[in-house]
């Protein structure tokens, strides 16, 4: 009997000790790594989504280029386009066209410019054998502040996004 009495004070001994204690600690220690990694991966997702912004306003402008030759020169209605896809980034656009052959062949003449922002382009007579093709390439890029910033990760972030699109010219 004395031997039952001394199990069971020793298993009602060992019900009284609690180890909740040591689940606490833990959780106090790996919480703020948690918060750290939550933030960092949202602010990695912004900046991306900024990104994908950023190309989509090269695409818009270069779609808008490309429905004509008469588009294809409007170098502010290219940048309005682009601008006007993300309103609420402030977008740095740049426009360069290039002319070529349609059948990849050099111009045979002296290249030509047509205005500001416009680069070197065939001329009528240049290509005899196809036709003349202009290639558009519009270039967005904006500034991305961080909301939280780290050591050894400083802003602001440049995104640049790229459009290139060949406009037959007839």
């Amino acid at each position: 009997m004395k031997l039952l009495r001394m199990r069971f004070a020793i298993g009602i001994r060992a019900l009284g000790k609690k180890d909740s204690g040591g689940a606490m600690v833990e959780t106090a220690l790996t919480l703020p790594l948690l918060v750290v990694m939550l933030l960092g991966a949202a602010e990695f997702g912004r900046i991306a989504c900024t990104a994908i912004e950023v190309s989509s306003a090269a695409r818009a402008g270069v779609s808008y280029g490309a429905q004509s030759t008469a588009t294809v020169v409007d170098s502010t209605g290219i940048q309005k386009v682009a601008s006007d896809d993300v309103p609420d980034l402030t977008l740095t656009t740049t426009v360069a066209r290039a002319g070529i052959c349609a059948d990849n062949s050099a111009c045979t003449g002296t290249a030509s410019t047509t205005g500001p922002g416009s680069g070197p382009s065939c001329l009528n007579t240049d290509c005899s054998t196809s036709q003349i093709e202009t290639i558009l390439t519009v270039t967005t890029s904006a500034s991305v502040s961080p909301i939280i910033t780290a050591p050894g990760f400083k802003g602001p972030y440049t995104v640049t996004g790229r459009a290139v699109q060949k406009v037959l010219k007839n």
